[in-house]
């Protein structure tokens, strides 16, 4: 569903839907000959350029290509879907099956339950349930997931394992859709690998992990804080006025609450569209907006943006803070690791143990421990 600021840009995003450029989708056809043409053209020159500079540029490339299937997915550049899939089954950014991904994006666009972890797919919270599941450990990298260099180093992880429990458990549940996705996605990834070790010179372990994995993690610094809580779904979603080169890898999908809005508006539009309406669209996110990446690099670089627990879905069961951008410090993080250790067995203290326990500081709560490490907003 469409929302639009008003009638006049509705009628204005009429007309431009009535325009050569909108009709003919030539800038997305120009984009898949580029990012198809520039792809291959690095694996087969992989040898001469050497492995480093190919691994490095077809990493980025397969970060372009995931925008590329994101605009699939989105009816673009046909009004077909079929056709549209032709062009993003193909598993150059590995680890996805292009129908996996357009279902549980479709998912994402529910903004009334934008960021519920129950309800979206893409979310980076967890509900107070599992919180209270997980271990020390699980705790602890859901907490680092919330940073910029966590969810860059170990955010890709969490998006495979989740993304692969989920299919497995689909398929034993008897969903044929989603074992015919992973079936054909895997023999095309098979016939990929082969053809890129024989005729290329790059093997398995380095397409996976050295242009697959890399993409994801290229692409987590777009979504790192691209939503938060919020009680009106208009300002969960932010604004980046990002650069000319993150613009273009990411295909404009930086003007983040636009898209949501207005997910049939084609890439090349989004920006005309709020520039247009700038102001309208920074009070509708009530100013949740970055002067670019780098920008949002500098203020979050050592920061956990949220406490992992979702707070709309948790009110009552885990007390905790709610920001959207806090500092993260060594001494929270050893805090919080320390508070959510599993308790030992009591045991009856010997007598010069009692007397050792009664000067001793009692061990930081779950409360104080996540305030050591989100209490101090940006």
């Amino acid at each position: 569903m469409s929302i639009y600021l008003d009638d006049a840009q509705r009628h204005d995003i009429h007309r431009l839907r009535a325009s050569w450029r909108w009709r003919s989708q030539w800038p997305t056809w120009l984009l898949i000959a580029c990012v198809y043409g520039g792809w291959f053209a690095v694996a087969l020159n992989a040898r001469t350029l050497g492995m480093p500079l190919a691994l490095g540029a077809l990493a980025l490339l397969s970060c372009w290509y995931m925008s590329l299937q994101h605009e699939l997915l989105h009816g673009h550049p046909t009004r077909f879907p079929l056709v549209n899939a032709l062009f993003g089954v193909a598993p150059l950014a590995v680890w996805f099956p292009y129908a996996v991904y357009r279902e549980s994006h479709l998912r994402h666009h529910d903004d009334a339950h934008l960021t519920d972890p129950a309800r979206d797919p893409e979310s980076f919270f967890v509900s107070a349930e599992r919180w209270e599941r997980a271990g020390t450990c699980l705790r602890a990298l859901f907490a680092f997931r919330n940073t910029l260099p966590g969810r860059v180093l170990i955010g890709p992880a969490f998006a495979i394992a989740g993304t692969l429990r989920g299919a497995a458990s689909s398929i034993v549940r008897g969903d044929l859709r989603a074992a015919g996705s992973w079936a054909l996605h895997g023999a095309l990834l098979a016939v990929l690998i082969d053809w890129l070790d024989s005729r290329c010179g790059i093997g398995w372990f380095a397409f996976l992990f050295g242009v697959g994995y890399p993409a994801l993690a290229l692409g987590a610094i777009r979504s790192f804080h691209e939503h938060r809580e919020a009680a009106d779904p208009a300002e969960r979603t932010v604004i980046n006025e990002a650069g000319w080169f993150w613009r273009l890898l990411f295909l404009n999908n930086n003007y983040h609450l636009v898209h949501h809005d207005l997910p049939h508006v084609p890439w090349f539009a989004l920006p005309g569209i709020y520039e247009k309406a700038r102001p309208a669209y920074l009070k509708r996110c009530n100013g949740f907006m970055y002067a670019g990446y780098w920008a949002m690099a500098r203020r979050l670089a050592f920061a956990a943006v949220a406490h992992p627990v979702h707070v709309r879905t948790s009110a009552g069961i885990l007390h905790r803070p709610a920001v959207s951008g806090t500092h993260a410090t060594a001494a929270g993080i050893a805090a919080i690791v320390r508070a959510v250790q599993p308790r030992k067995p009591c045991l009856p203290p010997s007598p010069g143990h009692a007397r050792r326990a009664q000067s001793a500081s009692p061990p930081p709560s779950a409360h104080s421990a996540a305030r050591a490490l989100f209490g101090r907003q940006t």
